[in-house]
């Protein structure tokens, strides 16, 4: 905007001294060559009295010798002969047409005639014989010229100054509109990466000063709805905290046996996060990144736990399991409860949508930068694997939210990670959760990243995607 106003103003002012400047130094071009021929015809008028009075060669050699351009060869007289067969008096140098003489004579008046290094001024006057004579005077081109040259300068001095007068005002006016509008948009890009109490100074021009106000109340609003979210949020969840109890209640009187320690296991969880979600709701602080040093929690350790969990489901359907890459710890920055709740989210998948019996594998890769957690099954593959990381969608199975693959991937990009889904080496679906250990990229890459198109692996194909499951 600042420089486009600059252009204009560039290209207006310019017509502008163009369409004045121009014309005013025709004037004064014209203005010098009238005052040049104005004065040749006072001084050639100079001579009448003389030639009214006599026509010697004498006298009229002495008359034209005591003026100014006749002393300086710029003076002629021509007198014509008197009678018929007379001889005609020719006074200094003639540079003006025998043509220009005669026409000169017929019209009775001074004339112009263009000649060598100049002009001739041609002005008849009457002599003593009844005839008329012709005064010459040669005016040159420089004198005819005379300030033109200056005039143009200063016309073009006053121009240029014209010109770049314009141009800083509306540079400055350009700063003026140009500033509000980049606060403008910083302001909307710190709004966007989250920075939430980011304002606009309510100042500038009338319709960015107006945009400013509206930005505001948008930043007010966003707020309190946010707000308003987590309240709710934390409402509702607390409400689950009646059912949950009578739930662990109802647990503790099955007695024992695999099947009570599971419920009462998932009860337990179920509660835990529950909890967690009121104090991230009341708090309003994210889940997904581990602050702080030594923060974050034992990925091996949190598989190990996992697989534990749901081994003796998988023993009950009679499903192999692999797990690989647990042996050591894997520290990464993500908190414990977020890693077991996508950890549960992708297995739960694999039990809900594959039949019993279909085996499964979990991988855990250490690299110098991100850990790579793969979850592996032999099933028969997504239909739609666009769709499947879709917040929300469930492929229209019962039972099924379509968040689960969606908490993966927030858990993810919150480190600078991502999720892509391909075709696993056991035949059906492998999920694959990159987990950045770039701790400064985490919470800047994630809402903002793109999904990474599913990758191929081993020379797989690329896979399709399972839909997703709370």
């Amino acid at each position: 905007m600042r420089w486009a106003l600059v252009k204009v103003s560039l290209a207006v002012t310019a017509m502008v001294v163009i369409a004045f400047a121009v014309p005013l130094g025709l004037v004064v071009k014209e203005m010098a060559r009238d005052r040049a021929f104005s004065n040749a015809e006072r001084r050639a008028a100079g001579l009448a009295p003389v030639l009214a009075i006599t026509t010697d060669r004498q006298e009229l050699d002495k008359a034209v010798a005591t003026t100014e351009d006749g002393a300086a060869g710029r003076l002629a007289v021509h007198v014509p002969a008197a009678e018929p067969g007379g001889t005609a008096v020719e006074i200094g140098t003639r540079r003006a047409t025998e043509e220009s003489l005669d026409a000169t004579r017929t019209l009775g008046r001074a004339s112009i005639a263009e000649v060598p290094g100049g002009f001739a001024l041609l002005q008849p006057t009457a002599v003593s014989s009844g005839q008329v004579a012709v005064v010459e005077l040669f005016v040159p081109e420089s004198e005819v010229t005379n300030g033109v040259a200056t005039a143009w300068l200063v016309l073009a001095g006053v121009g240029i100054a014209l010109i770049v007068g314009s141009v800083a005002v509306a540079d400055r006016l350009g700063v003026r509109m140009v500033r509000p509008a980049q606060r403008l948009a910083g302001a909307a890009h710190d709004l966007g990466e989250g920075r939430l109490g980011a304002r606009v100074p309510e100042e500038g021009p009338p319709e960015l000063k107006s945009a400013a106000v509206a930005f505001n109340s948008m930043a007010d609003q966003v707020v309190q709805l946010l707000a308003n979210e987590r309240e709710l949020a934390a409402d509702l969840s607390h409400r689950l905290r009646t059912p949950l109890t009578v739930l662990r209640l109802n647990a503790a009187s099955l007695g024992s046996g695999p099947a009570a320690e599971q419920t009462r296991a998932a009860v337990e969880q179920l509660e835990r996060e529950v909890d967690i979600i009121i104090r991230t709701a009341r708090d309003a602080k994210p889940q997904t990144q581990a602050t702080g040093p030594g923060a974050g929690c034992d990925a091996a350790e949190v598989v190990r736990e996992r697989m534990d969990f749901w081994s003796a489901l998988a023993e009950d359907e009679g499903r192999r399991v692999r797990v690989a890459g647990v042996e050591r710890p894997v520290r990464i920055p993500v908190a414990r409860p977020e890693l077991v709740a996508a950890l549960d989210a992708l297995l739960g998948n694999v039990f809900r949508h594959t039949a019993e019996g279909t085996a499964f594998s979990i991988d855990v890769h250490n690299g110098d930068d991100a850990v790579i957690v793969l979850v592996s099954d032999a099933g028969t593959g997504i239909a739609d694997p666009a769709a499947a990381l879709a917040r929300g969608n469930s492929g229209g199975r019962p039972g099924s939210t379509g968040l689960g693959l969606d908490i993966v991937r927030r858990m993810a990009e919150a480190t600078g990670g991502d999720v892509a889904i391909g075709h696993s080496v056991l035949g059906g679906t492998e999920v694959r959760v990159w987990i950045g250990l770039d701790g400064r990229r985490a919470g800047t890459t994630a809402g903002r990243r793109g999904h990474r198109p599913a990758r191929r692996r081993r020379g797989g194909g690329t896979g399709t995607r399972r839909a997703a499951d709370a």
